[in-house]
């Protein structure tokens, strides 16, 4: 009997094999690739004493720096390794202690440095490796440690190594996360997660063009930690890990904060960079600090920010900011007003509306509170947002060349036209400038950052809230076995009568601004409107 076939049939039969084919992994190629001309050779660790003291940075204030925003020396308009060598000077002069460069390694994106392609050169704007050495040469001459901003979530997706996974060659396919279908995950904005590829979708949580590595592959995680190992013998000083809440993913519902990202950073990573001696790294987990606090051995701590900023604000001190310090163990964080991402906020001179007043109360927080604090590079001044309202980018307006004149074309910072606007208040808020005042902000965070190196307790002092008669004073102190520290904080814009915070017998020995509060403190001594005074037990 002869079995007659419809179109239909004939159609799906031709196609089903096809589809098939689609569904199955394409064969393993192990043929030469892009990624064979990347250095991707073992690094044996040649542990070195890095000259900075023991612990520097439990002792440390930070500055975070973008390298194409601070200083061009070349004149493209572009910062650059030798600019940045050029501000140590500067940069010292502040009493910053550790430097945070944001990716300096060869990116796709030639900005924000997050699409690396070489993970083992420098980005070529920036200058070349020696001038990298020599900047780092320079920074321990000064006492200054350096940590650098390091991917393992993803990478380019013009990576050598992601274009051979993506053609499957070189033995590279396995090296990112892919799927023959697509899978319908969203990350927190809404967006898709998953991407077409040559052959199948590859996962990238942050976009397209960042796709993630596959971390459960142990020749992916050897090319990390060599990779760490040649920066630490090169002579960096640690790393700021980024984005480690997004390491690894358990479906769409467990995309952040699997368990699975701690025990990569505590055995995988945090041994690494213990190799060496008296290295640091901290992570970034906006979404869950704490847990990898304890993985990573520090991280930023989000969320603080924003009690501080208010308190200045609003005049009074908010519950929210004793409950973030109160018993927690601040030693493990590191802390911040504001950063690079707008996440975190905008640049604090537009958040509090350019009320000086109270962002020099808000800089005078974070440096006497425990933890060890970050600033971001022109904070110190006030430097505000871009003055192009037009760039689409809300990190852009974050990230502008650094005003150190008031010169309304270059800002001090180029000798030509910069790569970026520039700050929209560079006429106003610029350093040249607030070198000659003595009440300017940068004056105000030289003496506080000057004050916490000059006061061991308030670099690793215990702390404990001290009761207060009023929420307009905030008040702590730091305690180590032979130094104690009383902080009082005025809030308020009118003078508060200490009460109950001067309980005990203090002897002032700092405070700022300048109004006079001198001697021992008593419950009616008047503290000033938005004043800080520090003092220390009475003989």
């Amino acid at each position: 009997m002869h079995r007659i076939f419809s179109p239909r049939t004939i159609f799906a039969a031709l196609l089903l094999p096809f589809l098939a084919a689609c569904q199955q992994p394409a064969p393993v190629d192990n043929s030469p690739g892009l990624s064979d001309a990347l250095d991707l050779s073992h690094v044996d660790a040649k542990p070195t004493d890095n000259g900075l003291p023991e612990d520097w940075h439990k002792h440390a204030v930070f500055m975070e720096i973008y390298v194409r925003g601070y200083q061009d020396s070349d004149g493209d308009g572009i910062g650059d390794f030798n600019g940045l060598t050029s501000r140590l000077d500067y940069i010292q002069s502040l009493g910053v202690k550790g430097i945070w460069l944001m990716p300096m390694m060869q990116s796709q994106d030639r900005d924000h440095g997050y699409a690396v392609t070489d993970y083992r050169k420098v980005e070529p704007d920036y200058g070349t490796k020696e001038d990298f050495q020599r900047f780092l040469k320079e920074a321990h001459a000064r006492g200054i440690g350096v940590i650098i901003d390091y991917l393992i979530n993803h990478s380019a997706a013009q990576n050598p190594l992601f274009l051979d996974s993506d053609a499957n060659r070189a033995g590279k396919r396995d090296w990112y996360v892919w799927r023959n279908e697509h899978q319908s995950w969203k990350n927190w904005g809404g967006s898709d997660t998953w991407h077409p590829g040559k052959n199948g979708y590859y996962y990238g949580i942050f976009w397209d063009q960042m796709p993630d590595f596959n971390l459960r592959n142990p020749d992916v995680v050897n090319f990390h930690q060599n990779n760490l190992r040649y920066w630490l013998n090169l002579g960096v000083d640690g790393f700021r890990f980024d984005a480690v809440g997004t390491l690894f993913e358990n479906g769409a519902s467990g995309m952040l904060n699997q368990s699975d990202n701690h025990t990569f950073l505590a055995n995988s990573i945090r041994p690494i960079v213990h190799e060496y001696p008296n290295r640091y790294m901290v992570c970034e987990n906006p979404d869950g600090p704490s847990q990898t606090a304890k993985s990573c051995g520090s991280a930023f701590y989000f969320g603080l920010q924003g009690s501080i900023l208010a308190s200045a604000k609003f005049g009074k001190t908010k519950q929210r900011l004793i409950d973030r310090v109160d018993g927690v163990p601040m030693e493990n964080y590191a802390t911040l007003l504001a950063n690079h991402d707008s996440f975190a906020g905008g640049r604090i001179i537009q958040q509090l509306k350019g009320d000086e007043d109270s962002y020099r109360m808000a800089a005078a927080t974070l440096l006497t509170l425990p933890g060890t604090p970050f600033i971001y590079y022109g904070e110190e001044i006030g430097i505000g947002h871009s003055r192009d309202i037009k760039d689409p980018d809300p990190d852009h307006r974050l990230r502008t060349p650094m005003s150190w004149t008031a010169d309304p074309v270059n800002a001090g910072f180029s000798s030509v036209e910069p790569f970026r606007a520039l700050a929209n208040n560079v006429e106003t808020h610029n350093v040249a400038d607030q070198l000659e005042r003595d009440d300017s902000l940068l004056a105000n965070y030289r003496h506080w950052i000057t004050l916490r190196n000059n006061q061991a307790a308030l670099q690793t002092g215990k702390f404990a809230t001290v009761d207060t008669d009023t929420a307009h004073l905030f008040a702590f102190t730091r305690s180590l076995p032979q130094q104690e520290r009383l902080v009082v904080l005025n809030y308020a814009s009118t003078a508060k009568a200490l009460g109950s915070a001067a309980e005990g017998c203090w002897q002032v020995i700092d405070h700022w601004p300048g109004q006079t509060v001198a001697g021992k403190l008593t419950a009616s001594t008047e503290l000033p409107g938005q004043t800080v005074v520090v003092a220390e037990p009475c003989d």
